[in-house]
């Protein structure tokens, strides 16, 4: 599962991925972040890790510009950190995240986003 968050309204959305490689992530990132409005589509910040090595083919399918968590700097992920926590509560730690659709991400997505309805971006209906 992957997390995209967006920092100003938490607007969460939760994709399901078939695994942690940078193509198995970024082809399933492609379809659902262009199903967003574009206030949400600005640009994406991502940790450091290896399954974003293929940001640029993101980039061109989506025209979204990735950009990257500096190393040592906690306070740029620190609300995918809280949300993350969060989702603790839905999939305890050695959860098997295969168990569940992309349909079971959307309504746990859709409760933490309701929680948090702050600022709702236009194109984003509860």
């Amino acid at each position: 599962m992957a997390t995209l968050l967006e920092r100003q309204s938490r607007f969460t959305l939760l994709v399901e991925v078939a695994g942690k490689d940078t193509v198995s992530v970024v082809n399933a990132l492609i379809p659902q972040v262009r199903r967003l409005p574009l206030t949400l589509r600005r640009s994406l910040t991502w940790d450091r890790g290896m399954e974003m090595a293929a940001h640029k083919h993101l980039t061109v399918a989506t025209k979204v510009k990735v950009y990257f968590c500096d190393p040592h700097s906690p306070w740029q992920w620190g609300t995918n950190e809280n949300t993350n926590r969060l989702l603790r509560q839905y999939f305890p730690k050695g959860t098997d995240l295969a168990r569940y659709s992309q349909a079971d991400l959307d309504r746990v997505a859709l409760r933490l986003n309701l929680i948090f309805p702050v600022a709702r971006p236009r194109g984003i209906s509860s």
